[in-house]
């Protein structure tokens, strides 16, 4: 898919968050939005997946860590046909395939199961290591937050990953620079990331994420990068796309409302 296309593309994926979280009353657009342009680039150009057989053993694997920002995934879900969009409009409801966080056993194409922060990245490391031991050329990657990655559990992942040479392992991480409490260098800095991420024996590649052609690029770099893991450290505006949602800490977890969902859906609409 060409970059002007996978643009168009991004921007439908973050009309599928507001929809959806609109329609629910509640969720996370914030991090969902800072991260459309990178789950867009995967979901329609990196990974090899089939959604007519979202079950296909050889595919690709995506970990979506921070399990809390669902809406962009299932707006990337939808937009690939894994299923109807008019199910988005079922986001967090009893009985819905689409809960408030992903789950395996009832929406196709969600890889894990994920929401308590920090866990995921050992999940997809187990993956990537069961790839290498198994020969099978896969493809594992994984998205976290920035604030969740204050967890400990992250580092011990990354210094197995480390360890063992998965280069079948990309590592995703939102810099928004925002999490639930405010500004996380005031809450507790993970920074320098880039330094950090070598310490463990990881590349990192330093990207605004929500430029597609730097995201192309970095993909690019990580698949071609052997011996390791690749970390993509991408620099990106929570609530990206909205002008009233940008780079404010208070959309980390709430709906638009009425008016906020038609403005919000206008302002898309003309960046087209």
């Amino acid at each position: 898919m060409e970059l002007q296309e996978l643009k168009r593309t991004a921007c439908e994926v973050r009309k599928n968050i507001i929809t959806s979280t609109h329609a629910a009353g509640s969720g996370h657009p914030g991090g969902s939005l800072s991260s459309a342009d990178i789950v867009t680039y995967l979901y329609f150009e990196e990974m090899n997946i089939d959604p007519k057989n979202p079950d296909w053993d050889k595919r690709d694997r995506f970990v979506l860590s921070k399990g809390h920002c669902a809406p962009v995934l299932y707006g990337a879900l939808a937009e690939r046909g894994y299923f109807p969009k008019e199910l988005l409009l079922t986001l967090r409801q009893f009985g819905s395939i689409l809960q408030g966080h992903p789950d395996l056993k009832k929406t196709p194409g969600v890889d894990m199961s994920s929401g308590s922060l920090g866990q995921g990245l050992s999940v997809a490391v187990g993956m990537a290591l069961s790839a290498k031991l198994s020969g099978d050329d896969i493809r594992v990657y994984c998205l976290l937050g920035d604030g969740e990655i204050q967890e400990g559990q992250v580092w011990e992942a990354m210094m197995f990953a480390g360890t063992r040479n998965l280069d079948n392992l990309c590592i995703i991480i939102d810099n928004n620079n925002l999490q639930i409490d405010g500004d996380i260098r005031d809450i507790c800095s993970p920074y320098p990331i880039d330094e950090k991420v070598k310490a463990f024996n990881l590349t990192p590649v330093v990207i605004d994420g929500n430029d597609m052609e730097q995201v192309a690029e970095a993909f690019s770099v990580a698949r071609n990068n052997k011996g390791c893991p690749t970390v993509i450290i991408a620099k990106t505006v929570k609530g990206k796309g909205i002008s009233f949602m940008e780079d404010q800490v208070s959309w980390h977890g709430k709906a638009p409302n009425d008016e906020e969902f038609a403005q919000a859906m206008r302002e898309l609409t003309e960046g087209e």
